[in-house]
């Protein structure tokens, strides 16, 4: 990973930073329902004030499509954010033009101001010139602390990076350091777990990490489309046969690169998807015909954990199984627990991300064991993929 700027490189003393937060958070009955985003945060904000920087906060807010939407206004996030930090947050109704001036003008130092939401404007999501010439007008100083819209060439994302001094915040240094020791520059051997529905929404991501770790763990719903594409009968299972093609180019790209892909050895299964329904476990080639695979069986279970066991580094996306339903959550959970122990133990570094997978450890209780777990979503998959993020690139010293 390319060297990157962070508060330490920025001159802030009686300077204004704009500051690109996460603060996208569930909303319900006009309160905000969950402050995680909104807590990740005050590390960035309280530091920038500590070396005499006066945080300006830029944000979006849901999908308004560069229109204003005033149940889209993040006017809502206001009393969540003053009770993360401990002090009143100012908010201007605009996020350029007199108001958002106004409100800046007034800042004293140790103020936070927030301004609206800046998909409000059409010059966002297209990154156009002059949105982002507007945004950097207020500030003197750009601090990236939303590593989860950083796969975003938008205005507030990249655009405004070109313009003033910019680095990443606590929170991307953190995401970037711990992405960098998962697969920049790895304790090998590597592990890979990728689960979930379909291979044909993570191709890319297949191709890169089979090209960069040591093991690749498949499960979820994916796993029946490679036991498809070795000759095996999956009965009612998802599995998308008309990807059996593309699923063998995967296996056999593997073998030329030293990949050793870990498939299902055993399965679950059941006639029913439902919470507690009646189950069998069977060896992977033996699915009943009238019965669909839901999670991955004890065997495989204790394959994998061998493998975390000869491991340094391991990578998750992706649940084993149906977790959402027990029993169908026994091999997640499972897996889960074995990697946390390690983890414990300072065996394995273990990085994971993704909405599902984050959902996943949640249930199996490991969360706050893992060396680090990712909330970006899109932004962490297309990591994973190996594509380059706009909104990393432009922190990059030049």
């Amino acid at each position: 990973m390319a060297d990157f700027n962070t508060i330490d490189d920025l001159d802030l003393d009686g300077k204004v930073a704009l500051v690109r937060v996460d603060v996208n958070v569930p909303v319900e009955n006009g309160q905000v329902s969950d402050a995680t985003r909104i807590e990740k945060i005050v590390p960035t904000v309280k530091d920038i004030q500590s070396r005499g920087g006066i945080p300006v906060l830029l944000a979006h807010f849901d999908r308004p499509k560069g229109k204003r939407v005033d149940s889209m206004s993040l006017k809502v996030v206001v009393p969540a954010l003053e009770q993360a930090l401990g002090q009143e947050v100012k908010f201007a109704d605009e996020a350029i033009g007199g108001p958002a001036k106004r409100a800046v003008a007034d800042l004293k130092p140790g103020d936070v101001l927030l301004l609206e939401n800046t998909r409000f404007y059409p010059g966002e999501e297209s990154n156009d010139p002059t949105f982002a010439a507007s945004l950097a007008a207020l500030g003197q100083a750009y601090v990236n602390d939303a590593f989860s819209a950083a796969h975003r060439a938008h205005a507030s994302t990249e655009g405004i990076a070109r313009l003033l001094p910019a680095a990443a915040g606590r929170l991307m240094e953190a995401e970037l350091k711990a992405l960098d020791a998962a697969l920049g520059n790895p304790q090998r051997p590597v592990v890979a777990v990728v689960g979930g529905a379909k291979v044909s929404t993570k191709l890319d991501l297949l191709g890169n990490l089979i090209e960069k770790v040591d093991h690749l763990i498949i499960g979820g719903g994916m796993a029946n489309t490679f036991l498809v594409a070795q000759g095996i009968e999956v009965g009612k299972s998802l599995a998308e046969r008309d990807m059996a093609e593309t699923a063998r180019e995967v296996l056999a790209k593997a073998e030329k690169t030293g990949c050793t892909i870990h498939l299902p050895v055993d399965v679950v299964a059941a006639r029913e998807f439902k919470a507690g329904a009646e189950n069998e476990t069977v060896a992977a080639d033996a699915c009943p015909a009238d019965a669909m695979i839901l999670d991955a069986g004890p065997a495989t279970v204790a394959k994998i954990g061998e493998v975390f066991e000869a491991s340094r580094t391991l990578i998750w996306n992706g649940p084993l199984g149906a977790f959402e339903i027990p029993p169908f959550d026994a091999a997640t959970n499972a897996a889960a627990q074995e990697a946390a122990r390690l983890t414990r133990e300072g065996k394995l570094i273990s990085v994971a991300g993704g909405g599902d997978t984050v959902a996943a450890l949640n249930k199996a209780g490991v969360s706050g064991d893992f060396t680090f777990i990712s909330t970006a979503g899109g932004a962490f998959l297309e990591w994973m993929e190996g594509k380059e993020l706009p909104g990393v690139a432009a922190l990059q010293k030049r």
